[in-house]
């Protein structure tokens, strides 16, 4: 392994400061983009109730609901409107409402600011570890 002193991390792997900011987002943050869509969080009527991993719905905790990533895997979350990011666990199934890509805990949902709205266009980076 080569370990480069001194060099900019874009500069160690052969790339301009330009070429850099081509990459997608999620490639620069290490991670793999899972695209961009709607964004809702759940009602505060479904507190305490089972997950699709079994584990029960807690509005304080930063937790998520995705159709395909694995549960515990995680999810960078990124408001488009204000760009405000938050990074969730994975613990449930879903969203079922046409448009959605993922449904946020309340604890998530107000980091990022669509607590009130109800609804933003995010983008999504699953994170590698």
């Amino acid at each position: 392994m080569m370990v480069l002193v001194g060099l900019r991390p874009a500069a160690a792997l052969g790339l301009s400061a330009l070429a850099l900011a081509a990459l997608p987002l999620a490639a620069r943050e290490g991670g793999k983009s899972l695209g961009t869509g709607q964004a809702s969080y759940y009602a505060n009527s479904f507190a305490g109730k089972r997950t699709a991993s079994g584990e029960a719905y807690s509005p304080g905790a930063m937790t998520a609901a995705h159709r395909s990533a694995p549960f515990d895997s995680r999810i960078r979350v990124r408001n488009l409107g204000n760009g405000r990011e938050v990074v969730v666990r994975v613990n449930d199934r879903g969203p079922w409402a046409k448009g959605r890509v993922i449904d946020l805990s309340y604890a998530a949902a107000r980091q990022i600011g669509l607590h009130r709205s109800g609804t933003a266009r995010v983008s999504l980076t699953l994170l590698t570890e």
